[in-house]
């Protein structure tokens, strides 16, 4: 048995090596972007790659490479089944309704013309997403009939920056007043709206289809759920001030005795539906207890510290419900987990 791990720095990787090195688990380091990988893995039983929607290389080729292993004969993290819809809220939304999730009500449309006349008979506000991005990132709120027109114009004309610069400046700003980013981290982002990130520079505009999910009102928070296997943590995110979104807020908090039953269950059965090796949810409730779900991902962000010589996460040591659902209140570690899955 061995291990192909993809390295990256700053990745879940660093911590796959380290689970490796401290349980005698042989591995070897490969390059997924080599021309040979397929001949890398050659002495290899498993292949580790987190790869992430910010970088053009993976969301060009990542899922094909993870089907081709697959079809080699390795155990693969995150495998095909687990991945295919990754930053793709589009294929998401067929998904997520094909096996009766709760999905906010969601609209796609790939013709101008149906996309106009969905505009012109529905209701307002409405939320528009691009298919890919992360916490919150190409998520905007509609507030009326005529911004409605505007996105679909433009979706079907120039289309959208793979990366919104404007909205990156501006995340910055916010996270800096809440001294959640330096001012170092704004200065990047002024650099930015100058300089195009190679993710905009290769893959050029989103245009093509427009999406929109229905506007839930009133919300003070998300519920986040996220898995390794059938094992699940979760915390409470707080709406951002002045916003209607609570991912990327970075304001959260835990309260594992009181955390909704519904929402717990309604995940784990989505987990075993899809047989997902991981998967991060974030749930909605209105103010009549009804659940939606936005979207999901096979990855989550993981705020790492260094404590004593040793990573140290917040969020891993608040307890965790295993594979019977039932509560493990002691410090855990998902990412070795994952290294546990193609063992």
């Amino acid at each position: 048995m061995k291990i192909a791990i993809h390295h990256r720095p700053g990745s879940y990787s660093d911590r796959w090596i380290e689970y490796c090195k401290e349980n005698d688990i042989p591995y070897k380091i490969v390059n997924a972007y080599d021309t040979d990988i397929v001949k890398q893995v050659d002495d290899c039983t498993a292949f580790m790659w987190h790869h992430t929607h910010s970088d053009y290389r993976d969301k060009l080729f990542a899922k094909q490479l993870i089907y081709s292993l697959e079809a080699k004969g390795l155990k693969v993290f995150p495998d095909f089944n687990t991945t295919w819809h990754f930053d793709d809220k589009v294929g998401q939304k067929y998904l997520l309704e094909a096996i009766g999730a709760p999905l906010v009500p969601s609209y796609v449309f790939y013709d101008k013309k149906e996309a106009i006349e969905w505009v012109n008979q529905t209701s307002f506000p409405k939320v528009f997403k691009l298919r890919g991005g992360a916490g919150a990132a190409n998520v905007q709120l509609v507030p009326t009939k005529k911004d409605a027109i505007r996105l679909v114009n433009k979706a079907f004309g120039k289309g959208f920056p793979q990366f919104n610069r404007r909205e990156n400046l501006k995340e910055r700003i916010r996270k800096y007043k809440e001294g959640k980013d330096t001012l170092w981290g704004v200065c990047k982002g002024i650099g930015r709206l100058i300089i195009p990130t190679e993710l905009e520079k290769m893959l050029g505009p989103e245009k093509g289809y427009v999406y929109f999910q229905d506007f839930i009102p009133n919300l003070s928070c998300d519920y986040r759920l996220q898995f390794v296997y059938r094992r699940c943590w979760a915390m409470i995110r707080k709406v951002r001030k002045n916003d209607f979104r609570a991912s990327g807020s970075y304001d959260m908090y835990f309260d594992n005795e009181n955390f909704p039953q519904n929402i717990l269950d309604i995940a784990y059965s989505i987990v075993d539906r899809l047989k997902l090796q991981s998967a991060a949810f974030d749930f909605l409730k209105d103010k009549s207890d009804n659940i939606y779900l936005t979207e999901i991902s096979y990855g989550f962000g993981v705020d790492i510290e260094v404590r004593n010589g040793k990573y140290y996460v917040e969020e891993f040591n608040h307890g965790y419900w295993d594979e019977n659902k039932h509560r493990i209140e002691k410090a855990f570690n998902p990412l070795g987990w994952m290294v546990e899955i193609v063992k």
